[in-house]
C-alpha cells in the first residue's frame, strides 16, 4: 500500500474566523478579479514528471459566514455534508492543462506576513466516468485542494487533484491525498486588480 500524504489544513473553529474577519476586507479587495497563472509539476501518480498549465481565477474570497459553513457541515455530516455545502458555493474557477476548468468552490486567503499571501482552495473535483463504473477507491476522494503562497519571494504552491477531508480532535480539517505525492505549483503570476507579486 501506498504511503499518502496527509496535510492538516489550519482551519481550528476558534482561531479561523478571527483571522478571516481581521484580513477580510483587505485580502477581498487585493485578489477578487485576479487571475492566478502558473505551472503544475507531477511528482508522482500515473505518469509523474509530466507538466501542465494552471489557472486560477478568484472571483471573489470566501467569507468568514462560508467558512463556518463548512466547518459546521464537515462535523455535523461528515465529508459527505461537507461536499454537499461546498456544491453550493463558488468563488472562481481552476483550469488545469487546457481545459475549461471547473468552479473553485471556496478561495480563503491567510496573510503569511512579510508580503506574502497563502491562498487555499478546495473544490468539488469532476469525477470520471470510469472510475465511477468501476467503484474505484478514487471515488471516496471528492475533493481537489490547493494552496499557492504568492506576493514577495518565489510564488509557489501545491495541489492535490484527489483529496479527502476529515475532522481530526474535533475542529481541525485533515487533507489526505490518493497519490503519493501532492504535485507541485511553480512560477505562479498574479494577473489583474491585485498589487501583490
Amino acid at each position: 500500500m501506498s504511503r499518502k500524504t496527509r496535510l492538516v489544513m489550519l482551519l481550528i473553529a476558534a482561531v479561523l474566523p478571527f483571522v478571516l474577519h481581521t484580513n477580510a476586507a483587505a485580502q477581498r479587495d487585493a485578489f477578487s478579479g485576479t487571475t492566478i497563472t502558473g505551472t503544475v509539476y507531477f511528482v508522482g501518480g500515473p505518469r509523474p514528471g509530466r507538466s501542465l498549465p494552471f489557472r486560477l481565477v478568484v472571483d471573489r474570497i470566501t467569507t468568514s459566514d462560508e467558512v463556518n459553513q463548512l466547518n459546521s457541515a464537515l462535523q455535523s455530516g461528515g465529508q459527505d455534508g461537507l461536499l454537499k455545502t461546498l456544491s453550493r458555493m463558488k468563488a472562481g474557477r481552476i483550469e488545469i492543462g487546457s481545459g475549461v476548468g471547473i468552479p473553485a468552490n471556496a478561495i480563503l486567503a491567510t496573510d503569511e506576513g512579510e508580503g506574502r499571501t497563502k491562498l487555499t482552495i478546495l473544490y468539488q473535483r469532476n469525477i470520471r466516468f470510469a472510475e465511477l463504473r468501476y467503484g474505484t477507491r478514487s471515488t471516496t476522494y471528492p475533493f481537489g485542494y490547493a494552496e499557492a503562497y504568492v506576493g514577495r519571494g518565489e510564488n509557489q504552491g501545491m495541489l492535490i487533484p484527489a483529496a479527502r477531508v476529515r475532522l481530526r480532535d474535533g475542529n481541525t480539517w485533515e487533507v489526505e491525498d490518493f497519490g503519493v505525492f501532492p504535485a507541485r505549483l511553480m512560477g505562479l503570476r498574479v494577473r489583474g486588480r491585485s498589487s501583490v507579486g
